[in-house]
């Protein structure tokens, strides 16, 4: 059995980085689907890719693997550059601006 570890990216409907920390364990397809010929449906016999597995850390998902004879191969995430700016989002509003408003 082949897996993926690696640690998901923010959805598109997140602006912060809550939830993003969990590191996940994912199966590798190990044969190819097939395709209903009545319904048009993909299917496949290989359960294993319906199990995703949630760890706290990376060494824990290491661990598990290692303890369950999984070939794990490991996916490093890219780190974000935080976007902090100085004045934060009050200085949208402030009153001592010296810039133009543009809307």
């Amino acid at each position: 059995m082949r897996a993926r570890i690696y640690r998901p990216a923010r959805t598109a409907m997140q602006s912060g980085t809550a939830k993003t920390g969990d590191w996940v364990l994912d199966y590798m397809v190990d044969e190819a689907r097939s395709v209903d010929p009545l319904m048009g449906w993909t299917s496949s016999d290989d359960t294993q890719q319906q199990v995703r597995i949630q760890f706290d850390s990376k060494d824990a998902a290491l661990e598990y693997a290692r303890d369950n004879g999984i070939d794990a191969t490991v996916t490093e995430p890219k780190e974000r550059k935080p976007n902090i700016r100085p004045g934060g989002y009050g200085d949208n509003f402030a009153t001592n601006r010296r810039g133009s408003w543009t809307h």
